[in-house]
């Protein structure tokens, strides 16, 4: 019988290498941060399963006395989240600190905007305005928002004015977040002579997923050379906790939106179309997983209308298709770099 094709038979990866090739990114990136001084490594634990994952290799990498982590939290935080951070720094065996972002917040008067408060009160009432905003602009908020930086970026036309004064207030409170959350991190670790790590994915850095100069866009991403498909592969292989495991991944600010829904597709589909993007998997083999010919227009435009984000000049490791059990994994700087295994 013809085994189903699936996104994580498409992209999987041999765990035992990737793990090593991870541990090996990361003894390298102490070593060079500062070989005298350099006391560990602080990241940013939000209780998903990138930053669990990341803590996980990191602990098996330099053990639990050289890892710390802080939770960085405010009103809107999920409270599963919380617990999903406190549990893995428990079983880790790692130092967690947990600080609140709110009075920053408040201060910049995030929660302040009548749509912020509107979108407070549940998450049906949340996916129900996101939907009604896709049928009036034929968008969802987040196309908007890399549009509007692709033309800000370019200095071009903005086609997306009026987007920006109907989902402006929302998208300033996820992007301030995430900046503040970078800004707070980096102070901790500059006092306490730490290597600041952060625990964005692959699919993330190429669909633009992430706030850039926020703690996703931090110069040492180690995990950005794997895509999220494969990020819950290495994630069952070093046993991870099942809540964290089974957490729908979310931004963690807006109740019932998850990152799927704002993406418009699973991320077992996107995993595939950006990698046949990429020149990695076929058609063949994609479709017959279930991607759609609209789910690859999708991500084609996430990817390249998110460009600007990655001009930045401190580039996360990157990953080109090809054999490591299925896929090549750089975890060298640039986007030519790759172990062809």
């Amino acid at each position: 019988m013809t085994e189903r094709i699936t996104p994580g038979s498409l992209l999987r990866i041999d765990e035992t290498r990737a793990l090593e090739g991870l541990k090996t990114h990361i003894r390298k990136s102490l070593d060079a941060y500062d070989a005298q001084h350099a006391d560990g490594i602080l990241l940013g634990l939000s209780g998903g399963i990138d930053s669990c994952l990341l803590a996980a290799v990191a602990v098996h990498t330099l053990g639990k006395r050289s890892v710390h982590a802080a939770y960085l939290y405010d009103r809107v935080s999920s409270l599963r989240l919380r617990q999903n951070a406190r549990l893995m720094s428990n079983w880790l065996g790692i130092e967690l600190t947990e600080k609140s972002i709110e009075p920053v917040m408040d201060r910049m008067g995030i929660y302040s905007s009548s749509e912020v408060k509107i979108t407070s009160f549940s998450g049906p009432l949340n996916r129900l305005l996101q939907k009604v905003y896709c049928l009036i602009y034929g968008e969802s908020p987040f196309i908007s928002s890399l549009r509007k930086g692709s033309a800000a970026a370019s200095k071009g036309d903005d086609r997306s004015t009026d987007l920006r004064y109907a989902a402006g207030p929302i998208e300033a409170g996820f992007n301030s977040r995430h900046i503040t959350r970078r800004h707070l991190l980096e102070a901790e670790a500059d006092s306490r002579k730490f290597l600041l790590l952060g625990a964005a994915n692959r699919t993330e850095w190429l669909t633009g997923w992430f706030v850039k100069g926020g703690v996703d866009d931090l110069p040492n991403e180690p995990l950005a050379g794997l895509y999220k498909t494969q990020i819950r592969q290495l994630a069952a292989y070093l046993q991870i906790p099942d809540e964290v495991l089974t957490v729908k991944p979310s931004p963690d600010m807006m109740k019932g939106i998850t990152d799927e829904f704002a993406l418009g597709a699973s991320y077992g589909h996107i995993d595939l179309a950006l990698d046949f993007l990429e020149g990695g998997v076929v058609k063949k083999d994609i479709v017959e997983a279930g991607v759609t010919e609209a789910e690859i227009r999708l991500v084609e435009k996430m990817k390249n209308l998110s460009s600007w984000k990655r001009s930045s000049p401190h580039h996360p490791p990157r990953a080109d298709g090809g054999p490591l059990g299925g896929l090549r994994l750089a975890l060298d700087h640039g986007p030519s770099d790759k172990i062809t295994g």
